[in-house]
């Protein structure tokens, strides 16, 4: 067998940014209303009158433009309706799956959703075109606009784009219409329900560069990159038109550094052209994680000298390689994947993430020391990736299905489309734990022809698959260029013997089980003690998984399952528990004590972290075990001063004491190259008041920006009282407004979202998050959070313009 060697160079990262289109927002001011999935006249008559019979055909239902919407509820876009409703018992194994609520085949009052939307659009000179372009539906929704139907999108994940010029009133009221069928799911975990991201209206000239049919990659020799730019132009005139193609490269201030010249292309009506252009650069600035760095590539469409089309993208310059024997390269250095899973709910808003939570949530993760993000087990949106890009955190971006239909592979093209431009993509994966057919022919024959697609679209990267299976070959390991594992650890050793030029990757690893805050087993409320101790038979711990990788040079490393808790999939309880426990962090982001094993291990900072917490006034005397996670060479830890023993720290594993317990300071005192580090835990007082600390003190006045505040129950001396409970009401002012809140416990039933002046939530193990939204009004506003009994908190934050 031949060596395996990928060397892959690459590109950038969509932005909506043109001169010769106009894009507009429409995520504000939509109604919305549920309909039944069992009950036509519940559902508007969507399923008694004949609105398929005739074109523009929709009277008596919904979709006509006339139907009166004033008593459906104001919502704004994105918008997740499962995550307001309540939790339900039933003992399906769906509910309990997707975190308990009541959306599915077996709830058909809340499983279909209606939105409308009403707006106007002015002419302009030249943009002769328009588009509805939808990011994100949970899903089989379909579209209407003024009463003609324009198309459905079976995909939960992957956004989609209608012409919708032929239907479109110039200057006079239009009439948006989507039907949101949720009856069936896609995953096995929490999925929400509804427009979740964000809808945007397009007007372009018919001479146009479409969404995606802009790709930049590129190739690094020596010290200089040459730059592949491939424009696809498409001419939907009634009549033969002619353009010319230029594109030209600048740095993120805006200096032009590289141009090409004008290219001719002629093109019948439909007909779709693509140009190919290539641009030097000498001495490029790489895209890295540490440094990323991000270029800006136009590509300017002209007819007769006047520019028609334009798009900007930004893009970085960098390359990846795998390796076999040696594992990964990163612009030819060694770079050992740190990475970790995730779903994409957050607490309190489900599904519908503010762009700048995708982003709260990759600084945290960074900030664990992870460089690599796995979208599992779905594409990730827009503003996810643009996150990535910006802060500098590696994707693996998988399709949802291991199927090569025309539905699928549509799914895939607009996925690859999409999302090629971005240098924080590394690697496509083309399924996940297909056990029906991943080790048999219809398996091999499936991933052969996804593999091809990716080529054709991306030749610039390779593909993946997740597997569930240790040293096995036959099926999609046979023919897919990086092997995965998902768990099964113990088989990687063997598998890469037997196959020894095959780069593999760890996509699933781990999966502890922890509940923070809880050191004791609890099957009543079901919880799991915060350490790394538990995992299911099919997983591992922490550091079962991590000591293998990180040792062997073969493992280019792999993904934690997972960075974050996630709504459903509930393990190794059930209900009363609604919430996955595998994260690093939980639903809030805050951090597990296994966060500080993976820190030290994962970053070159200076770690000392010891848990359980110091407050057992019912074990005076009883042995409790102290865990030590550190990247120090040795420890030594005292209890009220006195000394319990030096310990040497062995390398990718934590030390633990047995410690009798009495209150007061246990510290630990470790030594980094000589460098003193430290670390304690104290008993608290009692909860004396609520204290509130925000990722940030300013934000936009542009009614999307947010603000992440955590909240702690601390003592008379400032110390979070790592058992308290108390719950706490939120009162703002000011032109903003709360949009979700969360605690972190996987077993909570509270609310994630309120009426206005009702908000509230429990603290959990100490802590609890809010999340506010901007609103459009510059000046201050004011979060006042209050418990019976304590101190509040009141903070003051300011929305600019």
């Amino acid at each position: 067998m031949q060596k395996t060697l990928l060397f892959l160079g690459l590109l950038g990262c969509i932005c909506f940014s043109t001169q010769a289109q106009r894009i507009t927002n429409l995520d504000s001011d939509w109604r919305f209303h549920f309909g039944h999935a069992a009950l036509p006249e519940k559902d508007f008559n969507y399923s008694l009158a004949t609105i398929f019979s005739k074109s523009g055909g929709a009277a008596q239902t919904a979709i006509d433009p006339k139907f009166v919407d004033t008593t459906w509820t104001k919502i704004n876009i994105p918008h997740d309706w499962a995550v307001s409703l309540p939790f339900v018992y039933d003992p399906s194994y769906e509910v309990e799956s997707h975190g308990y609520k009541p959306v599915g085949g077996r709830f058909p009052e809340t499983s279909i959703g209606w939105y409308r939307k009403r707006f106007t659009v002015s002419p302009q000179a030249g943009l002769d075109r328009y588009a509805l372009q939808f990011d994100g539906i949970f899903r089989n929704a379909s579209v209407w606009l003024n009463g003609f139907y324009v198309g459905t999108n079976q995909s939960g994940y992957v956004g989609i784009t209608y012409d919708v010029t032929d239907y479109i009133q110039v200057d006079k009221e239009n009439v948006l219409v989507v039907r949101v069928d949720a009856t069936q799911y896609e995953g096995w975990f929490y999925e929400g329900a509804g427009i979740y991201r964000h809808v945007w209206l397009q007007q372009f000239n018919s001479l146009h560069v479409a969404d995606g049919d802009f790709f930049v990659h590129s190739k690094i020799e020596g010290k200089k990159a040459t730059v592949t730019l491939e424009t696809t132009v498409t001419n939907k005139n009634f009549s033969p038109s002619d353009c010319t193609v230029a594109t030209y490269i600048t740095t993120r201030e805006g200096k032009i550094i590289g141009k090409s010249s004008e290219q001719q292309l002629y093109l019948t009506t439909n007909q779709q052209g693509t140009v190919k252009q290539k641009i030097t650069l000498n001495n490029p600035l790489l895209w890295d994680i540490d440094n990323p760095y991000l270029y800006r590539a136009v590509t300017v469409v002209k007819q007769k000298g006047k520019i028609v089309d334009q798009h900007k993208i930004k893009f970085g310059i960098r390359s990846v390689a795998f390796e076999g024997k040696k594992g990964f390269f990163l612009n030819e250095k060694p770079l050992k994947i740190k990475g970790t899973n995730n779903h994409q709910d957050h607490a309190g808003v489900g599904s519908a993430l503010p762009d700048d939570l995708q982003y709260y949530r990759i600084k945290l993760l960074k900030e664990m020391g992870s460089n690599a993000y796995r979208a599992s087990h779905h594409s990730p949106t827009r503003e996810l990736l643009e996150a990535c890009d910006s802060l500098g955190m590696l994707v693996v971006d998988e399709q949802r299905l291991l199927n090569s239909s025309a539905e699928y592979l549509d799914q895939f093209t607009r996925l690859i489309k999409r999302d090629r431009n971005h240098p924080s993509v590394f690697l496509w994966s083309i399924g996940n734990e297909e056990g029906w057919i991943q080790k048999n022919d219809f398996g091999k024959r499936i991933a052969l022809t996804l593999l091809a697609k990716q080529r054709e679209l991306d030749p610039s990267r390779t593909s993946t698959y997740a597997a569930d299976m240790g040293n096995e070959f036959p099926g999609v390991n046979e023919v897919i260029p990086i092997r995965g594992f998902n768990y099964r650890q113990y088989a990687v050793a063997d598998y890469h013997k037997d196959h020894p030029d095959q780069p593999l990757v760890g996509t699933e690893m781990g999966s502890t089980v922890t509940t923070r805050g809880i050191y004791e087993k609890d099957p009543v409320r079901a919880y799991v003690p915060d350490q790394d101790i538990t995992a299911p038979w099919w997983a591992s711990k922490a550091e079962d998984w991590w000591r293998l990788a990180a040792e062997n040079d073969y493992w280019m490393g792999g993904f934690v399952w997972t960075g974050f808790d996630y709504r459903g999939e509930p393990t190794p309880y059930k209900w009363p528990n609604i919430n996955s426990h595998f994260g690093i962090l939980d639903m809030c982001g805050f951090p597990k004590n296994i966060y500080y094993y993976y820190k030290s291990w994962w970053t070159d900072e200076e770690v000392m972290h010891i848990s359980p917490h110091w407050n057992w006034p019912d074990k005076v005397g009883q042995p409790i075990d102290v865990w030590v996670n550190t990247n120090a060479d040795d420890v030594e830890l005292f209890l009220n001063g006195k000394s319990l023993g030096k310990k040497v720290m062995p390398r990718n594993s934590h030390l633990k004491w047995s410690v009798p317990y009495e209150p007061g300071k246990l510290e630990a005192v470790g030594y980094k190259k000589g460098k003193r580090i430290t670390a304690q835990v104290e008993t608290t007082g009692t909860p004396n008041r609520v204290s509130a600390t925000p990722n940030r003190v300013q934000c936009q006045a542009n009614g999307t920006d947010i603000i992440v505040v955590n909240l702690s129950i601390v003592d008379a001396a400032g110390r979070e009282v790592p058992v308290a409970d108390n719950r706490i009401q939120f009162e703002l002012t000011g032109e903003a407004k709360i949009i979700g809140v969360g605690n972190g416990d996987p077993s909570s039933h509270e609310p994630d979202q309120w009426v206005n002046g009702t908000w509230q939530r429990n603290a959990f193990n100490g802590k609890c998050q809010v999340i506010i939204q901007a609103g459009t009004t510059a000046g201050p506003v004011q979060l006042k959070a209050t418990a019976n009994g304590l101190q509040a908190a009141t903070l003051t934050l300011t929305q600019t313009k």
